[in-house]
């Protein structure tokens, strides 16, 4: 596993072999093979890892915050906190999607899990009445996505805001898109 972070970092999982990933880990191909059938499964056992972030287990705890205002907010905060976190990894993941189906299984797979957590925050939101007049579910989904994505965060990162500054301000906009006044 430490090899294969370390691949990622380094920007060449994708072009390595499973017999690379056993030197770097100092155990032979046939070891590796034995706990990892093929590069996808190395790829799953590092989404495995994610599961256990901090970060993920504190957003999935903000959707269902009693306070849906809240919920929004601690989201946004939560899902920029996992970004930062693992993004020399995903910064790979995602850019090899093209090329690696390792890669592009892991990314869809985690796009499709915040897409759900999202759904549940937009049904929330569209329960408790607190939604901006003239939104619906579709149009907070829409929102959430945006605010909540990878892309969103590296295109922002990439644009110079700290991390502090960015969630500041995908929050902020949270409240002006989503929020009736």
């Amino acid at each position: 596993m430490e090899a294969t972070r370390a691949l990622l970092d380094e920007g060449a999982f994708h072009l390595s072999t499973v017999e690379q990933v056993g030197e770097r880990a100092g155990v032979s191909r046939a070891t590796v093979y034995q706990h990892f059938p093929s590069r996808l499964e190395l790829v799953d056992a590092i989404c495995d890892t994610f599961a256990e972030n901090p970060a993920l287990l504190a957003l999935r705890e903000a959707v269902d915050a009693t306070d849906v205002e809240e919920a929004v907010g601690e989201t946004i905060s939560d899902a920029m906190r996992f970004w930062s976190s693992e993004d020399a990894i995903l910064r790979q993941l995602y850019g090899a999607t093209a090329i690696d189906p390792a890669s592009r299984d892991l990314v869809e797979r985690q796009l499709a899990d915040r897409r759900g957590e999202m759904q549940r925050l937009a049904r929330r939101l569209a329960e408790s009445r607190k939604l901006r007049r003239g939104l619906d579910r579709g149009g907070a989904l829409q929102h959430l996505l945006v605010l909540t994505g990878y892309g969103t965060y590296r295109e922002l990162r990439d644009e110079g805001l700290s991390d502090a500054k960015l969630t500041a301000m995908l929050q902020a906009m949270a409240r002006t898109l989503l929020l009736a006044s």
